[in-house]
């Protein structure tokens, strides 16, 4: 498999210009120039900025947003001055959004809301294409449902020939349909062209890098388990909260037979295979554990993942730099913080 050259140990930039508030007082005060730097002393290479369309694009006008503008281009002059690569994520596009099924439903069949996540594209690539030297686009956070994989694939291949034409040789992440899910990396098409990079996000198993989390649906908020994880303790959480267990790692009982210490190994083996079958890239834009989880079976897991990573060269940006309920640099793991870095 290819090296992802630049873009092998980075964090996400999360709750800056995506998923946090949209008041300038927020926006300023959350990511400064010290951060930027701060990151590249951790060693890494990239950073991962998610950021949501309100911030670019004014709806109610039909113009772009300068204000989100504003702080990208804030976001490349402190990259450049510390020599760090950027991947721009388009986290929420107009009509859909990763964690809202009710406000994303109808995306991949209204083609007004179609046209309109090309034409942000088409304004993105316009205005950034001429950084192919430290950055790359990333379509679409998340797509979620397996469902729509047909309608994706057409959708991302149409955007990939819209960016194409403003940017002949910049790196586009395509991640797959389940929430960029490892298993759904063999469904994506041949690459359009040597620059088109496969995308994975990897959080599994769910039940231990999600434990307490108040988002998941059955979720018990005071729910806890070590890594690797007891089975008596996995098939309670999979009576208590069954969407945690099942997907990636298969049935209960499959998932029982691959949790040790060789897991992403075996989950990301088709991932690898499709990859090298085209002598692409593969990277995966998150991956992380929730600041519930105690902090030595964190570093048990980050170094399961790491493994993989570095055996397959595996490019990556861990979510996230702070905050989020997964921040790295906040109190929860201040006793690893060293060990974290080293396993990034």
């Amino acid at each position: 498999m290819k090296e992802l050259k630049g873009y092998m140990k980075g964090v996400n930039l999360g709750g800056w210009l995506s998923q946090g508030s949209l008041e300038l007082s927020h926006i300023d005060s959350f990511i400064k120039e010290e951060d930027i730097k701060k990151i590249k002393d951790m060693g890494c290479d990239h950073l991962r900025l998610p950021v949501d369309f309100e911030n670019i694009y004014d709806e109610k006008n039909k113009c772009d947003n300068p204000i989100g503008y504003k702080y990208i281009d804030l976001c490349i002059k402190w990259c450049k001055n510390v020599g760090l690569n950027i991947v721009l994520d388009l986290h929420k596009a107009p009509g859909y959004s990763f964690d809202d099924f009710e406000y994303s439903d109808g995306f991949f069949k209204n083609k007004e809301l179609q046209d309109l996540f090309l034409d942000i594209w088409d304004r993105l690539s316009l205005k950034y294409g001429k950084y192919s030297d430290m950055m790359m686009f990333e379509m679409l956070n998340e797509v979620t449902s397996f469902d729509v994989l047909e309608e994706w694939n057409d959708l991302a291949l149409r955007c990939i020939k819209v960016i194409r034409k403003n940017a002949k040789d910049i790196k586009i992440l395509y991640g797959g349909v389940g929430y960029s899910s490892v298993k759904a990396v063999k469904l994506i098409p041949a690459p359009y062209d040597e620059n088109i990079v496969f995308n994975i996000h990897c959080y599994e198993p769910m039940a231990f890098t999600h434990q307490g989390a108040y988002w998941m649906d059955k979720m018990p908020l005071d729910f806890r388990i070590s890594y690797p994880m007891p089975e008596e303790e996995y098939k309670k959480v999979a009576r208590i909260c069954p969407s945690l267990v099942n997907g990636t790692l298969g049935t209960l009982e499959e998932a029982l037979s691959i949790l040790n210490e060789d897991l992403f190994e075996t989950i990301f083996k088709e991932a690898i295979e499709h990859t090298e079958k085209y002598n692409t890239y593969l990277y995966c834009g998150e991956y992380g554990v929730i600041d519930r989880a105690d902090i030595k079976s964190t570093l048990i897991w980050l170094k399961h993942i790491h493994k993989t990573f570095l055996k397959h060269n595996i490019g990556r940006a861990i979510w996230s730099y702070k905050k989020m309920d997964f921040g790295i640099i906040d109190d929860h793991y201040k006793e690893i913080y060293d060990e974290i870095i080293k396993y990034l």
